[in-house]
């Protein structure tokens, strides 16, 4: 794996803010959030792998409960740096003023490094395809592909990082329930890594969601996020 010059690593952080500065300045409905995470690996043995994640997103002026999602997985790591996984995800959504739904996801995802070590400045990604159930709509489903690339750029030997990240989503398909084909959103992460414990770390900062909206104005939504990571 091809080592990173510790210039390239902040390439990210130009294409976050540049992601950011290009969506509508004035976007329709802009709204403030704040999101708890609670993410980690957990090998199993071999090349036997998992994953989880579990979100707790507090929306609408960061003032009432508006999504929680619960995502594990299974994998199996097919080299030092790349692993596929299957995965499934239960999100519970209460939109203010709308229809609250439950949605249920199957997902393929690989990981993999692009750039970088893991010990220097490194870029690594995550390709993860969606089936989306929503509840009530049976034959409807969601086929989605979300593209993550992140960055980390070590700061002295304590483990501290930054981090960025960018994810497009991209629909396949339109759906019944309210998907449509095409570009659903883009976010961008620009935040720190801070090492608490031996595996254990948090990762606080700010993340831009733009989202688009069928036959009404499109969103941003301003989120303060803070994640748990575990590995082990």
């Amino acid at each position: 794996m091809p080592r990173l010059p510790r210039r390239a690593l902040f390439l990210p952080l130009p294409v976050l803010i540049l992601a950011l500065s290009a969506l509508p300045a004035h976007a329709a409905r802009n709204d403030h959030q704040v999101w708890g995470v609670v993410q980690g690996t957990v090998d199993l043995g071999g090349r036997a792998t998992s994953a989880f994640d579990v979100q707790y997103r507090v929306t609408d002026g960061a003032s009432r409960q508006g999504q929680v999602l619960i995502r594990p997985a299974i994998g199996v790591y097919l080299n030092k740096t790349t692993a596929a996984y299957l995965g499934y995800a239960f999100v519970t959504t209460d939109p203010l003023g709308g229809t609250p739904t439950d949605e249920h996801r199957v997902f393929e995802q690989l990981t993999f490094r692009i750039a970088g070590d893991g010990k220097g400045p490194t870029l690594t990604a995550r390709t993860r395809l969606e089936q989306r159930f929503v509840e009530g709509w049976t034959g409807h489903t969601g086929w989605r592909l979300r593209q993550q690339v992140r960055g980390t750029l070590p700061l002295g030997g304590r483990g501290v990082a930054l981090v960025s990240t960018l994810e497009p989503f991209v629909s396949f398909n339109t759906t019944g329930w309210g998907q449509r084909a095409g570009f659903d959103q883009v976010r961008a992460f620009a935040g720190v890594s801070l090492p608490v414990a031996r595996g254990i770390a948090i990762e606080p900062g700010y993340m831009g969601q733009y989202i688009a909206r069928y036959r009404q104005p499109d969103s941003m939504n301003h989120v303060i996020s803070l994640s748990l990571s575990l590995r082990r």
